[in-house]
Order: C-alpha cells, then sequence, then structure tokens
C-alpha cells in the first residue's frame, strides 16, 4: 500500500507492473452542482483518515462516445472533477518532470479515465502523468447571465493549481509542468495560454490537432444559449438550466450540434457554423500568445485530419462539387484560386478527398503554424503514417496519433482506428520526443521560424522537412 498526502488528506494508491503506482479519482475541486452549478469550480473537501484512490471517478456528465473509432468512458456521478496520477517514486523528493492531459471530444465528451489515456507508459518512462475531467457541454461553456464564461477552462486551471500545490507528494516537479492535450484539450490549452490566471502554472505545452482559432465570441454564443432554450422550452437564464434533468439537457446538447452540422448557417450559429461546435471557450476574438509567454510549445497536427469525419460516413467519396466550392468559400479562399493548387498535389482527387485536405489546414495546420508563428523558439509537428482501416482510406486521420502518444498501440479501444500491427517503432519515436520536451524542452529537432519552417514529419521513418506543402500554405496568408 502507498499513502502520499495532499492539502485535503492522505490518498491510497494502486501498485501497477513496471514500478508504477497509480492514484486514481482524487478530486480537484468540490462537485459542481447544487448552489455551484454554473459557477467557477470551488475548492474540494477535506477528509480524515486515508482516502481509496485505487478506481477511477465519475466522470463530467456527457452522452455516449460520439465516434466508435475513439474511445471515451461515462461514469456517473456529482464529484466528476477529479484527476488522475501515474508516478514511479511516490513520495517528495523526486523533482521528475510532470506531463498534465487535457483530452479531446469537441467540448462535449471524453474523460480523463479513458483507458486510452492511461498513463503509466509516461510514469514507466520517469515522468509523472496526470490526467484529469473538467466540465462539458452546457455545465462547462454554455453563455450564461451573471455567471462566468468558459467554466470548463476554469476547472482546468483549478487542476494545475491542485498539481502545482501537491505534485511534489507523487514525486513530481511543480516547475517542471508541461501540459498536453489534443482537439478540444489542444484548443483549450490555447485559450489558457492567454488567460488570467495561468502565467506559473505549466512550463511548457503540447497542442496536438489544436491550437487559438476555436472559439465563440459572444455574440454567437448567445445563439447557441437561446436556440438550446428553445429546444427545452425553458428561459435563458442559469436556475432554468439548472432546473433540467441531466438526462434530458445532455441529449439535447447532442441534439443542437447535430442541428448546426445540418444546417451551417452563419445567421443561426455565428462562428459555431464553420467549427461546427456549439459549445466552445467564449473569447471576445482571436488571440495569441504574447512572443515571450513564457512557455515554451510543441504544436502540430495529423496530414489527413479531416479524413475521421468523412471516410467512415462515405462522405469521403460522394460528396459533391459544389459542397466542396460553397465550404472552401466559406473558408475565406477562392476557390477558382485555391481548389487547383490543392488538386495538383492530388491527381485524380474527389471533391471530398479536396475538402478533406482543405479543412485539415483551416481546422488543424493553419492554426498550428500561426501559433508556432507568434512564439519564437516553439517546435513543429506533422503527424503522417496512414491507418490501413477503410481499405486504407482512413489514413493519417483526426486522433491517429494518441495511441502513439501514448505507446498503447496494444489497447484493443484503438484497434478499430489502428488495424493491425502498427509500427511500435514510431510509437518509441514518439513518445520519447514528447517526453524530451517535457524534460528539456527539445524534442529533438529544430525550433520553427519564417525561413526554414522546420517540421518534424512523424511517418514510419521520422525525419525533418523544410515547409511542408508551401504553396497551400501560402493560399491561407492573410485569411487563416
Amino acid at each position: 500500500m502507498t499513502v502520499c498526502t495532499t492539502r485535503q488528506g492522505a490518498v491510497r494508491g494502486l501498485a501497477l507492473p513496471d514500478g508504477v503506482t497509480a492514484f486514481l479519482g482524487i478530486p480537484y475541486a468540490a462537485p459542481p452542482f447544487g448552489a455551484l452549478r454554473f459557477d467557477a469550480p470551488a475548492a474540494p473537501g477535506a477528509w480524515t483518515g486515508v482516502r481509496d484512490a485505487t478506481a477511477p471517478g465519475p466522470t463530467a456528465p456527457h452522452a455516449p462516445p460520439f465516434d466508435i473509432l475513439i474511445p471515451d468512458d461515462v461514469t456517473e456521478g456529482e464529484d466528476c472533477l477529479n484527476l488522475n496520477v501515474w508516478t514511479p517514486e511516490p513520495g517528495p523528493g523526486a523533482r521528475l518532470p510532470v506531463m498534465v492531459w487535457l483530452h479531446g471530444g469537441a467540448f462535449t465528451n471524453g474523460a480523463g479515465s479513458v483507458p486510452g489515456y492511461d498513463g503509466r507508459a509516461f510514469a514507466r518512462d520517469g515522468v509523472v502523468c496526470v490526467t484529469l475531467n473538467y466540465r462539458l457541454g452546457a455545465d462547462g461553456f454554455l453563455h450564461l447571465p451573471d455567471r462566468p464564461d468558459n467554466r470548463g477552462l476554469l476547472d482546468q486551471l483549478a487542476a494545475l493549481r491542485w498539481v502545482r500545490d501537491n505534485i511534489a507528494s507523487f514525486g513530481g516537479d511543480p516547475d517542471r509542468v508541461t501540459v498536453f492535450g489534443e482537439s478540444a484539450g489542444a484548443m483549450s490549452i490555447g485559450a489558457l495560454l492567454t488567460m488570467d490566471g495561468s502565467r506559473g502554472l505549466f512550463r511548457r505545452a503540447i497542442l496536438q490537432s489544436g491550437a487559438c482559432h476555436h472559439f465563440l465570441r459572444p455574440a454567437s454564443a448567445a445563439l447557441i444559449t437561446a436556440r438550446l432554450a428553445q429546444k427545452l422550452g425553458v428561459a435563458a437564464t442559469p436556475e432554468a438550466f439548472a432546473a433540467v434533468p441531466l438526462k434530458e439537457l445532455v441529449p439535447a446538447q447532442a441534439e443542437l450540434r447535430a442541428e448546426v452540422n445540418a444546417r451551417p448557417d452563419p445567421a443561426l450559429w455565428g462562428e459555431a457554423a464553420l467549427n461546427m461546435m456549439p459549445f466552445e471557450p467564449v473569447l471576445p476574438g482571436l488571440a495569441l500568445p504574447d512572443p515571450d509567454c513564457g512557455v515554451d510549445l510543441l504544436v502540430g497536427s495529423n496530414r489527413e485530419e479531416y479524413h475521421l469525419f468523412l471516410v467512415p460516413t462515405r462522405r469521403l467519396d460522394v460528396l459533391p462539387g459544389t459542397t466542396l466550392d460553397r465550404i472552401t468559400t466559406a473558408y475565406g479562399l477562392d476557390p477558382a484560386e485555391a481548389l487547383p493548387v490543392y488538386r495538383a498535389a492530388r491527381p485524380g482527387a474527389t471533391p471530398g478527398e479536396l475538402l478533406s485536405a482543405v479543412a485539415t489546414d483551416w481546422f488543424y495546420r493553419l492554426p498550428a503554424i500561426r501559433l508556432a508563428e507568434a512564439v519564437p523558439g516553439s517546435h513543429l509537428y506533422e503527424f503522417g503514417w496512414r491507418s490501413p482501416q477503410f481499405g486504407g482510406r482512413l489514413g493519417a486521420c483526426h486522433a491517429i496519433e494518441l495511441p502513439f502518444v501514448f505507446d498503447r498501440l496494444d489497447d484493443p479501444a484503438y484497434a478499430p482506428l489502428l488495424g493491425p500491427r502498427p509500427p511500435q517503432r514510431l510509437a518509441d519515436a514518439l513518445h520519447a520526443a514528447w517526453i524530451a520536451f517535457a524534460e528539456t524542452g527539445d524534442p529533438g529537432w529544430a525550433p520553427y521560424d519564417r525561413t526554414n519552417r522546420t517540421t518534424m514529419d512523424f511517418t514510419d521513418e521520422p525525419a525533418p522537412v523544410s515547409d511542408p506543402r508551401a504553396r497551400e500554405r501560402q493560399l491561407w496568408e492573410g485569411v487563416r
């Protein structure tokens, strides 16, 4: 039995192979219900004796997984603002680097307890790994009168403060914290980089498939609030939403997202008509961190991100050219100018394949590049290994890097995404680069700059390249 002490009380962990101990389901904030509903996170309560921390805690309320290819976890319970710690050296004194994971899921799905985010491989390799839950959907991001915006982000800050105050007891160094996340988790980090209260909570950040460009302005967020209230037949007030049972509120959130996808009209949804996410950070506008923000950055994307949303649904093969032109225009490009550039690099590509390339750039690649340009010394990567699933068409899609980062290629939950025999050598390389960055700020290749634009290309044979797909990147100058 291993016991560590937090400011709230002692916790008992779970011994695992490879000398790793896991502490699961530790509350970092009070349950966000009752009088605390839709408020900033409150401090967790203390306890006497030793609290059992050998099983994951409840997850933030959300619907079952929206895509069978991406693992998720749904566990009911109000004490959902909890975190998990994996460590090779529990107890004070070790001063190991710390990596804190923010999960993805379009701000409506996901949990820190997903088995695919098990942190034992990081702990095995000398890192204290932390994963956490934060409020999702309406509870985390709905724009409400007289309540703080971005409650999910405030939860993340509360968890990072818990890490600062307690991680030394688990063998971690509070001065060497790296926050890393994917998709909505990375977009969260992009917002955290410019938020009050974040300075000093993390020294480094890794943003996978998300950066600073995904948010809703208050006017757009108000449209979402009004439509959700209309769907539920309630007033658009915190009290009215709080009175709606979760079994009604959570499905209504999913239905709202389907409405946005079915009718992406900016007059109805504002920025969400392009982002396709009705619940996002609410910000006054695009904010990139200062060049001297004091945080080392590693940022990147996958080469065919949008394949995840077009291949399983078979839209990749049936999408009409008129839709391609319409979406390209909505993204701010002239189809007559831009599409020939994309087509030249993809002879014989269908409209769906061209849309995937354009949307991948708009959603993921260009925001990563803009963030790397904004903060000198940042490192940029692209993940290019192609999954053999769906007849080899799934490719280097959104989320495909996750099992490589966590070195969990043998996790059966990732099998539908990876297919048979994914390359362990690539997992070794990607996992090691993330650890090296957390330890030193150098993942193993040159920083990105506007002259060389060095980008690490993670394929079967990882190697740095200079300015990949430069002509396509140049199309977005002044646009994205």
